[in-house]
């Protein structure tokens, strides 16, 4: 069931009206609430039902396990297990294919037959995120974060509809003691609520869908009919499709768990204003980039022990997360080119530490404050460690060439294979006539980008005058962008780039 259909607009309105005629009863409304998610997920198909709910018995039956046990190794060894057969699902129904093809075609190189069945698995719609949320909970519990929830409460947290298929991944901690308290509907904000869905909208249904089909689609479907100019706006234009696709359905999660009286963390930040690509990853999928800080990385070991430990740890917790997003080579290869990107950046963060450090050791040593000044503190850096303010040409500089860079690991994301990848690359070095780089199209990705840079305050200004509006008023703006995102929008939406990961 996609958000942007007649289809949930139905769900969505007896869930509304179900969710807040029932709160003043939690068990009743709880019960509601799981139905509701788990007939939002079967309509897809419905024998993935059982998936879910097998995932939810995993969690929660892990987590009451571990919850129990005193002992730390056995308290480590169950969570372990629940972890297993978490990514045991995971792997069957996400890998399975993926593994066997390519055993089967190495066996073949060697003369051998293969010793697996190959089986086309299909894969269930937002199975790595909930999956994902699921391993959180059972380690929150081992790690003593949270208590176990009881099974009902339990149930509601991994399968609420809002972020069931694609996120954000909300932590046990912050959903939780939300599903607990009974929600206050004198307290909604709707007006940003509003905001969030319809600026969703307007991302996924006019400018997602747009770039996709004016020059995406048919760029990396058949590049060697494309020439130089095509093809680098098609990169660019791809980078604007998937953050607009997958912020959009992240906008429009936030603004239906609000209305429901939740709050989620946000996932994104002005990404492609980043500075560095370890900026990037700190604005983007933020939720995806602290789980996998707190649950890969952390425990490879993080930044304890020598540099080349530390940088194998952050390889290969961008290789995992290569992998999460697909059964694919070239997911792997974009991990791994990330993960590179993220080596580079922390050694050169390491060589201008050791500079600082040096300078400073070479100064001399800065004289104690007056014994007679009362409240004076220590510094603990000198001017000489602080980071010296950049210029404004640096700042723009490294803007550009992240930008660049980020968009030349989209490549990988978004080609079919290896093949796929190269024949849009080596077009770069084509000139030609170039009839899809229209103004619409240019005129779509530079306010895209352009829209990165405007200031939050303004943003959240504009909020809050819709919010200061009379309830008729705000109807009618509300009306009035509908309008326009029906206007401009395709005859049909195709489903959210996220929903395959």
């Amino acid at each position: 069931m996609l958000f942007p259909t007649i289809d949930f607009a139905v769900f969505f309105v007896v869930v509304f009206t179900a969710s807040w005629l029932l709160r003043p009863w939690a068990r009743a409304w709880k019960w509601m609430i799981l139905g509701a998610s788990f007939f939002f997920y079967g309509w897809w198909d419905w024998r993935f039902v059982f998936l879910l709910g097998a995932s939810v018995l995993i969690n929660q039956a892990g987590a009451v396990l571990v919850g129990r046990l005193e002992d730390v190794k056995q308290r480590r060894t169950a969570m372990i297990g629940a972890v297993a057969l978490d990514v045991g699902l995971l792997g069957w129904f996400k890998y399975y294919g993926f593994f066997t093809v390519n055993v089967a075609n190495g066996l073949h190189r060697l003369g051998w037959g293969s010793p697996l069945p190959v089986l086309q698995v299909a894969l269930p719609v937002g199975i790595s995120f909930f999956t994902f949320m699921g391993i959180s909970y059972v380690v929150d519990v081992q790690r003593r974060k949270i208590e176990p929830a009881g099974w009902l409460d339990a149930a509601v947290y991994l399968s609420f509809f809002p972020h069931l298929v694609a996120g954000p991944i909300v932590r046990g901690s912050e959903l939780l003691p939300q599903i607990r308290q009974r929600q206050d509907p004198k307290r909604i904000d709707a007006s940003r609520a509003a905001w969030l869905i319809m600026a969703g909208l307007a991302k996924k249904v006019i400018i997602s869908s747009f770039l996709s089909s004016a020059i995406v689609d048919p760029v990396f479907g058949i590049p060697h009919q494309h020439s130089a100019l095509e093809v680098l706006f098609a990169v660019y234009a791809y980078a604007i499709q998937i953050y607009a696709d997958f912020s959009g359905y992240t906008d429009i999660a936030i603004g239906i768990a609000l209305l429901l009286g939740f709050h989620f963390p946000d996932n994104f930040n002005a990404p492609y204003a980043a500075e560095s690509m370890q900026d990037f990853w700190r604005r983007w999928h933020m939720t995806l980039s602290s789980w996998l800080r707190d649950y890969v990385y952390i425990p490879l070991g993080g930044n304890r022990g020598a540099t080349w430990r530390t940088a194998l740890n952050i390889f290969l917790t961008m290789l995992i997360a290569g992998l999460w997003h697909g059964a694919a080579w070239t997911f792997v290869a974009w991990g791994a080119y990330h993960g590179v990107a993220q080596v580079i950046g922390m050694l050169r963060r390491k060589n201008r530490e050791a500079s600082q450090t040096s300078l400073t050791a070479n100064m001399p040593a800065t004289p104690p404050p007056l014994a007679s000044d009362p409240g004076t503190t220590v510094l603990a850096t000198t001017d000489a460690t602080a980071v010296e303010p950049r210029s404004t040409a640096r700042v723009w500089l490294s803007r550009f060439v992240t930008f660049n860079l980020v968009c030349l690991g989209w490549v990988l994301f978004r080609a079919q294979s290896f093949a796929n990848a190269m024949a849009v690359l080596s077009r770069l070095a084509h000139p030609g006539p170039a009839p899809m780089v229209t103004p619409l199209v240019i005129g779509a990705i530079v306010v895209s980008i352009a829209s990165q840079y405007v200031n939050p305050r303004t943003v959240a200004r504009a909020q809050r005058r819709f919010s200061e509006l009379a309830p008729v008023a705000q109807g009618a703006v509300l009306a009035g962008a509908l309008y326009v995102i029906t206007l401009l929008g395709p005859t049909g939406v195709a489903p959210f780039i996220y929903y395959r990961f």
